[in-house]
Order: C-alpha cells, then sequence, then structure tokens
C-alpha cells in the first residue's frame, strides 16, 4: 500500500483518497452550502412541465426569472429559532438557498408561463407556441 505525506504524517493512499478534501467536499457540501433540489422535466402535447422537489418551502420564498430563454428559479429560506428555559437559551438560525438554472427551446410561449407551489412540489408549465405543437395528421385532397 502506497503513502501519502501529508503535513508531516504518512497515510495511507486509500484513506486519503477516502477521507480527503474531496470525499469531505461530496458527503458535507451539500449540508453547509445547501442542495440543489431535484427537478423532473416533462414533455406533453401542449408543452412542457417542470416539478421542482421543494417542501419545507412557502411560495413567496421562490423566485423566478426569465431572461433570453434562461429560466432561473432561486429560493432563500431564514429560519430562526429560540428556546429559553431556565438557566439557558437556545438559539438557531438555519439558513437554505439554491439557484438552478434551464435554458429552454425557442418553441416556449413565453408570455405564458406560469407556477405554482402545491405540497411541497413547484410546478412551472412551460406552453409551447401554436406553430410548435404537433399537429394530428390529416388526409389531403387532390384536385
Amino acid at each position: 500500500m502506497n503513502a501519502v505525506l501529508k503535513n508531516g504524517y504518512a497515510y495511507p493512499a486509500l484513506l486519503d483518497s477516502f477521507f480527503g478534501k474531496d470525499a469531505l467536499n461530496e458527503v458535507f457540501a451539500p449540508a453547509v452550502h445547501g442542495s440543489v433540489p431535484a427537478a423532473n422535466v416533462v414533455e406533453h402535447t401542449e408543452g412542457y412541465r417542470i416539478e421542482l422537489a421543494a417542501p419545507g418551502m412557502q411560495k413567496t420564498d421562490f423566485k423566478l426569472n426569465l431572461n433570453h430563454n434562461r429560466l432561473t428559479i432561486s429560493a432563500q429560506k431564514e429560519q430562526n429559532e429560540e428556546q429559553t428555559r431556565e438557566k439557558y437559551t437556545r438559539r438557531e438560525f438555519k439558513y437554505a438557498s439554491f439557484q438552478r438554472t434551464f435554458t429552454l427551446p425557442a418553441t416556449i410561449d413565453s408570455e405564458r408561463i406560469e407556477a405554482s407551489y402545491t405540497d411541497g412540489v413547484l410546478s412551472i408549465e412551460l406552453p409551447k407556441r401554436e406553430e410548435a405543437k404537433v399537429k394530428p395528421a390529416r388526409q389531403i385532397e387532390i384536385k
């Protein structure tokens, strides 16, 4: 087993790669910096729907911005909790934020985009322009 010299100590390479800086960032970064909610993108006949799982938020915590066919969804939530008992006071400050950007196809009718937040899911409807919708098959008469 190879050893890695770090700060004057020899560590086995296997332990270094498992407990090294990169591994700790992967494990603790979401807790420290916040995590990005999972997203589903669904295409249907009338357009697309983006669903973001963001439980515990309020609809006022979200901001949606559209700039040059780029839809940016961001949220910020701050919670302060204080408990006073007989001889001590405990305070907790919790901050959660994220930002996610989606590049929309040119076929989206940006004037009709709608969003709703229900049961911890942010749902964004992205309707297609009329000319981009799939037309049903039709028979053409020969004259």
